[in-house]
């Protein structure tokens, strides 16, 4: 009997030392990123990783830094090729398309003993939830605003920023008239466009595809004369601001870089855009000392382009709790009050600059992508644009394109309803 309780207690003892082994083996996570190591967020995000590695022996994160551009293209090719990294950033409309091809980890059972979900904003949780799963972990928000160039308004003796886009373009002709400058800017095209355009959608009251009985979307215009007409309505917004004068001719081949320098180097007045022109700000201080920021002007409702950045985690990932306890603590109060204090999906961490709370008391009335596949989606709404400010088409003949092209593209995603 002694010798068999010897015999017991050596191999538990050995089974203990082998899980405690395991448990110490060294664990590095691959993460992607599409950060500017020189500007303040990924300066600040680098130095809380590197914090976060020495208060956890074992845990290395291997960051790779990939352009925005390059960030989709190369995620795809390597989930074909099964080389994914655990986790990386994203664009708010790759969500349906990585979650549609099987790509995402479901963190729902996670997300059960998340303490710090209560204090993200529930529309940023219902944003990156399908069908009740949650799908993937906010990063930052890019609310938008109505930046304006305070003393061109006052120069053309506009007393305040428009509300309305009759005003908006009101105010841009006497801001054209009184200082020779232009009174608006947009992007015509590149990934800012469809952003804009679905905002300027739901200021009028449609969505580019709902969700219908079966769970599929459609893009109901056609079927509907008053959502056609209100669609249309948009399309002929955005040919007042060009025939108007309110836009520079060029304007509609910009994209969000000439846009967003445009704006900073005080070249017009008024734009739709993001918190993260403070860093146009600290480039241009004399040129933007004069910004200030208002709600985006609207049709028939407020509303705002409410771009929510996502984390997003894959299944192919080998090491499922440490990359959660990883996202996690990048969305806790620490890490987002040092990285993103101005745009941070928590309710608790902002602060009282324009850059600040001038953006998050709009979050309530921010409109998101349908969660669908949105890549060839997203290129006919560029096309759309380019119909209405290049080929100089009708409106409401551009609406029906654009809506016959929106529900095709479901079709061959398989996510059209009734299709």
């Amino acid at each position: 009997m002694k010798r068999l309780k010897a015999i017991l207690a050596t191999t538990i003892a050995i089974c203990c030392l082998s899980v405690a082994a395991r448990a110490a083996d060294p664990v590095t996570l691959h993460f992607w990123v599409a950060w500017d190591p020189q500007q303040a967020d990924g300066i600040a995000a680098k130095k809380e990783i590197a914090d976060y590695e020495k208060s956890h022996p074992g845990i290395t994160i291997d960051v790779q830094n990939i352009t925005y551009d390059a960030l989709h293209n190369k995620l795809l090719t390597a989930l074909a090729g099964g080389d994914a990294p655990d986790l990386s950033w994203g664009l708010p409309e790759w969500l349906g398309e990585l979650s549609r091809m099987g790509a995402l980890r479901d963190l729902t059972e996670d997300a059960k003993t998340w303490s710090d979900e209560k204090s993200i904003y529930p529309n940023v949780i219902d944003a990156l939830s399908i069908d009740g799963h949650l799908m993937a972990m906010p990063h930052y928000l890019g609310i938008r605003a109505l930046l304006v160039h305070q003393d061109m308004l006052t120069a053309a003796g506009v007393a305040a920023p428009p509300k309305s886009w009759d005003e908006l373009i009101a105010d841009a002709k006497a801001i054209k008239d009184k200082t020779g400058k232009f009174g608006f800017g947009i992007a015509g095209t590149g990934v800012r466009s469809p952003q804009e355009l679905i905002m300027y959608l739901a200021q009028n009251g449609v969505s580019l595809a709902e969700r219908q009985s079966d769970g599929k979307y459609k893009n109901t215009w056609l079927d509907d004369k008053a959502k056609l007409a209100k669609a249309a309505q948009v399309f002929a917004f955005y040919k007042s601001l060009s025939k108007d004068g309110a836009i520079n001719p060029d304007g509609a081949s910009w994209g969000w870089e000439e846009e967003d320098t445009n704006f900073g180097l005080g070249q017009y007045a008024m734009v739709i855009d993001g918190a993260w022109m403070q860093s146009r700000e600290a480039q241009n201080p004399e040129a933007m000392k004069d910004v200030a920021i208002s709600a985006p002007p609207y049709k028939a409702q407020p509303a705002t382009f409410f771009e929510i950045n996502p984390f997003y985690v894959y299944k192919a990932g080998k090491h499922p709790k440490e990359t959660w306890d990883f996202v996690a603590f990048m969305n806790g109060k620490e890490f987002q009050s040092a990285v993103h204090p101005n745009n941070s999906p928590r309710s608790d961490v902002t602060s009282d600059s324009k850059w600040g709370n001038g953006f998050t008391a709009l979050a309530s009335t921010g409109v998101v992508f349908p969660p669908v596949a949105l890549g060839a989606i997203t290129r006919e709404m560029i096309e759309s644009l380019g119909r209405t400010l290049l080929k100089d088409e009708d409106p409401e003949a551009v609406a029906k394109w654009l809506a016959a092209a929106i529900n095709k593209d479901l079709k061959q995603s398989g996510e059209l309803s009734g299709g």
